[in-house]
Order: C-alpha cells, then structure tokens, then sequence
C-alpha cells in the first residue's frame, strides 16, 4: 500500500528531576551537597531511508512518543538520558507543522536527520546551586516537559525525471522497459494510481531515478482523478517526459492531450513549465502515428521528440541519452528551494511571556518562557520559591511588570498560584 500524506502527533521525553541529597563529613554543613542532574529527554527525530518508499510505517501510530530522562542520583551523579525515537520516512518526506502551517523539515538525501521536537533538559540537582554564602542548598530543579507537536508529514517522491501523460499512454511501460521497476500494467485507464520509481542506468554508466506518475486529466489542478496526487509530485522532479499516445488508441487527439496537461501544470504551478521537458512519441507502429507527430512538429517545433515503440523498447537509448545530458547541464538546481520557509534545523521557541493586568492591584503572568520556570521548581520549599524570584528577574519580568504599572505588594498570578510582588522578588 502506498501511502503518501499522514497527520501524526510528536512528543519528546521529558527530562529527569535534579535530586536534593547531601554527604556525610566532617566540618561541612549537613555533609555537603550531593544530589546529581537529571538526564535529558529523547528528542524526536525524522531521518531519510531511500529504502522506504511509502509513509505506511507512521499510518497507524497518531501519537509517537520518545523517552524521558532519570532522575539525578546521590553521589552527584547524573541520571540517564532518555533514548531518541528516530522515525524514518522516505527521501522527499516534507513535515508541516499543523498550527503554524509552516514547513520544519524538508528531507531531500538520504541520512538526513532533521529534529522535530526536542527533548526537556535534566533539572539540576542541589550540588549545582551551592555557593559561600549558601553551601548547603536544600531546593533543586525539576526536569522541562519534552514538546509535543501535531504534524502533516507528506512524500513528494524525489526523482530527476518524471513521467507525465494522459492515463494509458504508456508511462507505466517505458518505466518497465527502462528500468527494473515492475509497475502494474493493464489495458485500462488509471491502472497507476500511485507513484512508481526506477533507477536508469545508460550505457555509458550514468544514472537517475525515473518516476512513473499517476494519470492526469483535465482540471486536475482543482482535484478531480488523480490530480493533486499526480500534481505535487512533478514539483519534485528536475526534468520532464511527456508520454504522448501518438498513435491515438483511445481516440483522443495526442496534440489535446499535450495543451491539455501543459495548462493543467500551469494552473496548479507555473515553474513547472519552466521545468526542461521533452516528449516521447509512444506507440509509433499504429497506424495514425506518422501523421500525428508531423501534426504535432508542425505546431511545436522547438519541442524535442523522441519516437519510441515502449513494447518492444525501440529508441528507448536515444531519448536517456538525452536525459543524462539535460540532467549534466542542470546540475545546479536543487531541491530546497522548493520551500523559502523551510527551517531545517531545531530552533528553540522564543522566550517570552506577557504581563496582562487583571485589576488595579492585580496582574498575570503568561507565555512558555514563565511557564517554563514555573514548572521547574517546587514550591514546598522557601529556598526553591526565592530561586523562582530571582529566575524571573533574570528573564526580565520584575522590570517589565514595573513598566507595566505593578508596585510593590500588588498580587501576580502565573498559573495557578498567586505571589506577592516586592522589590523586584516573588514571596
């Protein structure tokens, strides 16, 4: 089964507890601190396999969750990472994230990885926060909560040359004769009704990957047949072969089917006419043929015509000749471009928060960055509260709640605990 477009949700471990754990010896207060960090959670990582070929793997599982990191141990020593859950997705796999509609990862070559979501950092244990003035610390840090994110993963096959035609044209054929693909051939339309790849190898020892893609007719562009499936493929590939019936076996007019697909491509994409293309004149032993190809030379003569007979691979050599050569002279092109938006690479969320005044005397904290501190301590412990104090002021939200208007014993709200606001500290 092919499967070729699938939502998913992503989850990256949390990390692990620092732990608040002291030593027994002589002359240092309370033994000493002793407690270790927590590990790290697994990230969540997507990696290209161009031993895939369909996204059937990750159809079934909605919720995909990597493992969080231990807890800190005695001895200071740190508690185990957790393990990285690695997915891997075909080459030509592009992941959307759902809310923001914005691309995050586009995986164009084989080994490829790409983090998705990010694993929580270890909390510290209480040996980290020990000072002169504070030697015996009795608070630590508790581990950040991985990501969670909803995903659209969807393949765009990756291949040099695509197969484009009519249904029935022969696409499927010249794929098998060319190649060692063996994609299903019968004497209806639309017996492809998903991507099929090969590898070309010519006689001089050049090779590319040929795609054999799905049937197109008329207002494909809005959806209708195989359109969309059809479509989003081409995008991907760096040269074209139009697939013409020129011996007009289904009784349609090869030179129609030739505008007919050229504006569908332009409606849905216009670069994709500025793709290279060339056509293979298919099925030249029946009987209109001839006539139809001096029909068709007549009206575009600039196009490159390769005359094949895909049965008994007659002029096969000829046209992946010509391939290999408009592939040489295109070497530049590269397949990232496809997306301005991509960012190919984790990048933190941004650390922010708002202030949002709720009454005179009272306002409330809120965004990822408070949110993020205020999970991390616990607040059964003064010492772990006052740390809490100081981590917001470092972040900046004492000044921005004085620019805001709050003055010492107004109440703020992160959350759902309340604090009261003094002289740049939260009691």
């Amino acid at each position: 089964m092919f499967v070729d477009k699938i939502e998913i949700e992503v989850v990256s471990g949390n990390g692990g507890n620092g732990l608040i754990s002291f030593r027994k010896e002589a002359h240092v207060p309370l033994g000493g601190p002793y407690g270790g960090d927590g590990g790290r959670g697994g990230d969540v990582i997507f990696e290209a396999d161009s031993h895939k070929s369909t996204l059937l793997d990750l159809r079934y599982n909605k919720i995909l969750k990597a493992s969080g990191g231990d807890h800190g141990k005695t001895k200071k020593m740190h508690g185990r990472s957790g393990q990285d859950l690695v997915l891997h997705v075909p080459v030509g796999t592009v992941v959307t994230e759902l809310e923001s509609g914005v691309v995050i990862a586009d995986l164009t070559k084989h080994g490829q990885r790409e983090i998705i979501a990010k694993g929580g950092k270890g909390g510290r244990g209480n040996a980290r926060f020990a000072t002169p003035n504070n030697p015996a610390p009795h608070f630590s840090e508790k581990g950040e909560l991985g990501e969670a994110k909803k995903l659209r993963v969807e393949l765009k096959l990756l291949a040099e040359v695509g197969l484009i035609g009519f249904p029935s044209v022969g696409k499927s054929t010249l794929l098998s004769v060319i190649t060692r693909a063996k994609p299903e051939i019968a004497e209806y339309p639309f017996t492809t009704i998903s991507p099929n790849l090969g590898i070309v190898e010519t006689n001089d020892h050049r090779s590319f990957a040929v795609a054999d893609l799905p049937g197109l007719i008329e207002d494909a562009h809005e959806g209708k047949g195989l359109g969309h499936v059809f479509l989003k493929h081409i995008e991907r590939c760096r040269v074209l072969v139009h697939v013409l019936d020129m011996g007009g076996e289904y009784g349609r007019d090869p030179l129609d089917d030739y505008d007919v697909i050229n504006n569908e491509l332009e409606k849905y994409n216009p670069d994709l006419l500025k793709k290279p293309m060339v056509v293979a004149a298919n099925k030249m032993d029946m009987e209109d043929a001839s006539n139809n190809l001096e029909r068709f030379k007549v009206k575009h003569p600039t196009i490159e015509v390769f005359e094949l007979i895909t049965l008994v691979n007659e002029g096969t050599d000829q046209l992946l000749y010509r391939l290999a050569d408009i592939l040489d002279e295109n070497k530049e092109e590269i397949v990232e471009e496809q997306h301005e938006t991509v960012v190919f690479k984790y990048h933190a969320p941004q650390q922010e928060f708002d202030v949002i005044q709720i009454n005179s005397d009272t306002w409330r904290l809120e965004g990822p960055a408070v949110a993020k501190l205020f999970r991390q301590f616990d607040f059964d412990s003064e010492e772990s509260v006052i740390q809490f104090g100081l981590a917001l002021k470092r972040l900046g939200v004492d000044q921005e709640l004085r620019n805001k208007g709050a003055r010492d014993g107004h109440t703020v709200i992160l959350e759902n605990v309340q604090f009261v606001f003094d002289e740049g500290m939260v009691e």
